[in-house]
């Protein structure tokens, strides 16, 4: 609704757009004229100057009325159609498998990309990311494609393709760094599974950070987490060639980015620019990464 005059009062702030908007329906409810402003870290509702003690009781007895009843779950904000992100991690899954079974340029990717838990130890922090490339068959790599594909959709719609597959390849790698320690020296694994859980992790985190402030019941604030779980335990425990420590490693260290996500406000990552320079940041880890593993060693 709009207003001629220039004299506006802010009656109500919040941090979050849908408070202003269900406080403004109010207003329009009976005729008042309102204006909801973007600030640096608010919404804001205001009204004419002349109307604002009449809203204000408007609003008091709206929150009496409605004080016992607890909101609506928040619907999940939409940062971008995600698409950007699973085109770009399904080209690299592509391409990978070319290069590792034909031995491209007359490397033996396969060997000096897989994690190795005693050679992390020891510094060699690359594996922990070019691992997550590959794959020891067919049958991997398309069931971490498809798995991997749908979750990361789900990510990237929530935080912006960018944000969304840096953070999956930063979690998956810390995953398999965590892993590297609770293995003996010896041990040794490859494919994306790892950062596919990263990705699960994240998205529940991110929903459940999304819920925590809201007076939803306790059920519907941790049911992401609780379905996180479930999910985990359901698609990464089976299997006689299942890393089940990498996939469980890879979950928990996407819940803390997933948390960190939550905190950020749209203005600081929902730019294409923003998006764009943290997608170039995850292709440049993965350059790095593979970089130091192909580099001659004395």
């Amino acid at each position: 609704m709009s207003y001629d005059g220039n004299e506006w009062v802010t009656i109500y702030r919040s941090g979050n757009e849908r408070d202003c908007r269900e406080r403004a329906l109010v207003l329009q409810a009976v005729g008042t004229a309102y204006l909801i402003r973007r600030e640096a870290d608010a919404f804001t509702l205001s009204v004419a100057a002349m109307d604002a003690a009449r809203c204000l009781a408007e609003l008091d007895a709206y929150a009496i009325e409605n004080r016992d009843w607890g909101t609506a779950p928040p619907t999940a904000r939409q940062r971008a159609d995600g698409w950007n992100g699973v085109l770009g991690f399904v080209a690299v899954m592509s391409v990978m498998p070319v290069l590792q079974k034909r031995q491209a340029f007359g490397v033996d990717w396969f060997s000096l990309g897989k994690t190795h838990a005693g050679l992390i130890r020891q510094g060699e922090w690359w594996r922990t990311v070019t691992a997550l490339t590959l794959h020891v068959d067919l049958e991997h790599v398309l069931s971490n494609l498809v798995i991997g594909s749908l979750v990361g959709l789900f990510v990237g719609r929530s935080l912006g393709s960018g944000l969304a597959w840096c953070s999956i390849l930063v979690a998956g790698a810390l995953g398999n760094y965590v892993n590297a320690w609770v293995h003996p020296p010896e041990h040794t694994s490859v494919g994306s599974s790892t950062a596919v859980f990263a990705a699960l992790g994240l998205l529940a985190a991110y929903a459940w950070w999304q819920r925590r402030t809201r007076s939803t019941s306790r059920l519907e604030r941790w049911a992401p987490l609780v379905g996180g779980v479930l999910l985990l335990s359901f698609l990464g425990t089976g299997g006689g060639r299942t890393d089940v420590t990498a996939h469980i490693f890879g979950f928990l260290c996407g819940i803390p980015f997933g948390a960190l996500c939550g905190r950020l406000s749209d203005g600081v990552v929902s730019t294409k620019r923003t998006q764009f320079l943290i997608g170039l940041a995850a292709l440049a880890i993965l350059v790095i990464a593979w970089a130091f593993a192909l580099m001659p060693r004395v």
